[in-house]
């Protein structure tokens, strides 16, 4: 008979085992599990429900709502997220996955949560959300739980083997340069004021991004910073996500400095940096395939690896 109760201590090696087992495209270690769940500030062992057989793991549902604000004083009272999920294949169809998300949707429900996403949960998201192609049944699943598709990010590799930074690249850096704006690599002097921009201009994870990498020992000479002046307008970096060099961004420039290909420049700098460190390739996790980033990374030749579906219940 199929038991159900929370996550316990002791019950990470069945769920990674098992997790490793299910999603086939996105294993994990037991230091990024203990990094991105069980250190992550918002974790509650009422939010991750387990199913036994016995003594056997068959299935894990994740929910979480946050405790702890991204900034300010917000916790988006009204939102919660399912990370992941996952079922062994031998127990599927059982209704086991079903009750589990049950379970998890009730969790939410008794701490206020109106809406339900997968799997769009910042900062310790594990995708940004389902991968159809590759977990097709779990995609089904979601849909007929009633969840509905947002929007579907893409991500994107390039090789760097091939890469060179091109004349017309080093010619646009110098007619910028020559119009009052600069590139630099970031030094102490420069992180409040590009935490702020990051953090105002886009959203508070990218902040979060830039200060818990430099804590966890992410060298500065892996951000570029572009100023007009004296004022940031945009920057871009590699190897702040889990410390894996070859993950590039976050990477943005302001919206009112659009049209002078800053954000070009941006990229083929830091992908110049990337490979005379050594690096073979770069990848990311998210972005738009037909937004203006995405247009510009795929003419800076990278290529859609993988697409997901970021996707909502209303509780």
């Amino acid at each position: 008979m199929v038991t159900y109760r929370h996550y316990e201590p002791g019950d990470e090696r069945d769920i990674l085992q098992l997790w490793n087992q299910s999603l086939w495209k996105d294993p994990i270690t037991p230091k990024r599990f203990r990094h991105l769940v069980l250190l992550d500030a918002n974790f509650d062992p009422e939010g991750m429900r387990l199913a036994f057989d016995g003594n056997r793991l068959v299935g894990v549902v994740y929910a979480v709502r946050r405790l702890l604000p991204m900034t300010g004083t917000d916790v988006e009272r009204e939102n919660g997220w399912i990370p992941f999920f996952f079922v062994d294949e031998a127990y599927r169809q059982r209704g086991i996955g079903t009750f589990l998300l049950r379970e998890a949707t009730d969790f939410l429900k008794r701490n206020g949560r109106q809406n339900l996403f997968f799997a769009s949960y910042a900062p310790n998201y594990i995708i940004p959300g389902i991968d159809e192609e590759s977990y097709s049944a779990g995609y089904h699943f979601l849909l007929a739980q009633g969840f509905q598709k947002l929007y579907s990010p893409v991500a994107m590799d390039r090789s760097l083997v091939d890469f060179q930074l091109t004349d017309d690249i080093k010619v646009l850096v110098d007619k910028r340069e020559a119009e009052g704006y600069s590139f630099t690599l970031a030094a102490d002097q420069d992180l409040y004021e590009l935490i702020q921009f990051a953090n105002c201009t886009f959203n508070p994870d990218w902040g979060r991004a830039i200060r818990e990498g430099i804590l966890q020992g992410l060298p500065l000479n892996r951000i570029i910073v572009a100023r007009k002046e004296r004022e940031v307008v945009g920057f871009c970096m590699f190897g702040g996500y889990e410390g894996v060099r070859e993950r590039f961004g976050p990477f943005g420039v302001d919206p009112a400095e659009q049209g002078k290909k800053l954000g070009k420049i941006l990229l083929h700098l830091c992908l110049q940096k990337m490979k005379a460190e050594g690096l073979h390739g770069a990848w990311f996790l998210w972005t738009g395939e037909k937004t203006s980033a995405g247009i510009l990374y795929g003419k800076a030749g990278f290529r859609i690896t993988r697409k997901f579906h970021v996707m909502k219940k209303d509780l």
